[in-house]
């Protein structure tokens, strides 16, 4: 028995030192550039998550660009900062570039801001032991902006970059972008456009998944008329009203489309009555009405997600045809507004994740595969998906994002950015 287990153990021994062997000497000191700049990346990421960068705190957010400007100006990069109108009400992005003839062309995405504006409850970086740490978007997305800095960082010091096509871009309203969209995301969109991968560090799901897709998201909006009249004539002649009309509409999405892979809708506003009062830029109204009074006027808004453009145009076109259907006294219409794309899966997408596995497989890390693409939402990655082959969930692993007491794992952290460097320098020979 003992034999047998010895054996075992030398046989995983063995596998270990075949795949670390498969690192060239160079990769080597790029991984202990890495362990021996730990404290410092540490440092950069306490002192940005102490830093409140909320996306309505147009001054936090600036602050945060320029705290990792200065990181990656001293890289080597070309840094600027791409303003928006006033209008927007958003901060803007932060851009860093560097560019040359060696491999493939990166566009490197992150974002500064956060959902934590300065009127919530702080949380500033906190060790809660040596292998996890709490503070406001420190793995949304912080951890990732860090990691971006200390992967080009090792390579940098090693002259990795030199003669190399890199951009960082880290928008500064991720979390909720300005309107419109066309206005917030087109310098994005257009400097993306000259690349030929991005990489994108939102959140990992830990070690071994990636993404190669994330849904998009759209918004619509059901609006239902009915007659007003005493509610003892409802379902005969003053028909059936708009919040009766507004459930039967509401109930068929369900039934007829709520068990499509890859398809949500939600309806996450309802309002209805004799009076409504519905503001459409706060998402926020008020109703007022009697029991004894058929209700005429009922409003719905929620959102639409969505896999592929086929699949959104699809399931709109069978929507409009729900709502087409009306009881009798009742007049629906329902509009819908576009929001973030979706990324589709592509054999580009699924190449990405062969360099990755490579990568981590050479480390030691084990097998990395692609996550299951229902189970990411809508992110900036999505707006450059249809002109470049895109990866996704390539940054910090935590949990808790978007909710007080935000984790991140500090034991993967330094595992998740030596692989970063590595598919980056192995992207850029």
């Amino acid at each position: 028995m003992i034999k047998k287990y010895f054996c075992a153990a030398l046989l995983l021994v063995i596998g270990f030192t075949a795949h670390t062997q498969s690192l060239s000497a160079t990769e080597h000191q790029v991984l202990k550039s890495i362990d021996s700049d730990m404290s410092a990346t540490i440092k950069l990421l306490k002192e940005s998550v102490d830093i409140n960068s909320g996306t309505y705190n147009i001054e936090g957010v600036r602050k945060t660009g320029e705290l990792y400007g200065k990181e990656l100006a001293a890289l080597g990069f070309t840094v600027l900062w791409v303003s928006l109108p006033d209008s927007l009400k958003r901060a803007g992005h932060l851009v860093a570039y560097r560019v040359g003839k060696k491999g493939k062309k990166l566009f490197l995405i992150g974002h500064l801001d956060t959902v934590f504006e300065p009127d919530m409850a702080a949380n500033p970086f906190t060790m809660l032991n040596d292998s996890t740490a709490t503070g406001q978007g420190v793995n949304d997305m912080k951890g990732g902006d860090v990691m971006v800095i200390a992967a080009l960082k090792a390579l940098h010091r090693l002259n990795l970059l030199e003669d190399v096509s890199i951009t960082v871009y880290f928008t500064g309203d991720e979390e909720n972008a300005g309107y419109p969209r066309e206005v917030s995301r087109a310098d994005f969109i257009e400097r993306a456009k000259k690349h030929e991968i991005a990489l994108g560090f939102e959140g990992a799901a830990g070690l071994n998944t990636v993404a190669t897709a994330r849904r998009g998201a759209s918004e619509w909006r059901l609006e239902v008329e009915g007659k007003q009249a005493h509610s003892s004539g409802v379902f005969g002649a003053a028909g059936y009203g708009s919040i009766f009309e507004a459930a039967r509409i509401i109930n068929e999405f369900r039934e007829k489309l709520g068990k499509e892979e890859y398809l949500t809708f939600n309806p996450g506003l309802f309002i209805g009555g004799s009076e409504i009062n519905y503001d459409t830029a706060s998402q926020a109204g008020v109703a007022s009405g009697k029991s004894n009074i058929i209700s005429p006027k009922t409003v719905v808004i929620g959102d639409l997600r969505f896999l592929t453009e086929e699949q959104k145009e699809k399931a709109r076109k069978n929507m409009k045809q729900i709502v087409s259907q009306s009881l009798p006294g009742a007049k629906a219409r329902i509009s819908f507004k576009d929001g973030i794309p979706s990324m589709p899966p592509t054999t580009g997408n699924d190449a990405l994740v062969k360099i990755v596995n490579d990568v981590s497989l050479s480390i030691g890390y084990g097998t990395v595969k692609a996550g299951y693409p229902g189970s990411r939402g809508a992110g900036d990655i999505s707006y450059v998906a249809k002109y470049l082959d895109c990866l996704d969930g390539l940054g910090a692993s935590g949990k808790g994002a978007h909710a007080p007491g935000e984790v991140i794992n500090l034991y993967e952290y330094p595992r998740l950015i030596k692989r970063a460097a590595l598919v980056i320098y192995r992207l850029t020979r």
